[in-house]
């Protein structure tokens, strides 16, 4: 952090000692001594509560994770489900329309229109009623 070597340590000490002289020296060393444990311990706990709240951010993070998941699998569950009754809801019974027999199928095959050779489009009745309507009235 500081990058003092043994040479600049022990020039600091000596000019402390001549400034502060021999009996104020020790008391001023335990000060400094105090206050570098107090920085040490605030600058510890302040580490210690930054990396409880990262990990509480990681926790809270998983939890709303594991949380979407969840709800995630229950709409897919819905989903399954959902699928399933239309499925059964959609099919058709069997027998119904299929032919049992080859027969059948000739049969229905053979079956012809009327022998009506001049067959007229057969009119809705709203026209019927319209032409019906034109004729009264004129």
């Amino acid at each position: 952090m500081f990058d003092f070597g043994f040479s600049e340590i022990f020039l600091l000490s000596l000019v402390a000692l001549l400034v502060l002289g021999p009996a104020r020296l020790p008391e001023i060393m335990r000060t400094c001594g105090l206050w570098l444990g107090r920085a040490r311990r605030v600058y510890n706990n302040v580490r210690l509560e930054i990396e409880r709240e990262v990990g509480m951010d990681d926790i809270r993070r998983q939890l709303h994770n594991e949380q979407i998941m969840s709800e995630l699998e229950a709409v897919e569950k819905e989903a399954k489900t959902f699928k399933n009754e239309i499925q059964s809801s959609a099919q058709i019974p069997t027998g119904v329309d299929k032919p049992d027999s080859k027969e059948d199928n000739e049969s229905k095959d053979s079956i012809e229109p009327p022998a009506d050779s001049e067959s007229k489009p057969v009119e809705s009745t709203d026209v019927q009623e319209k032409e019906a309507a034109k004729q009264t009235e004129g």
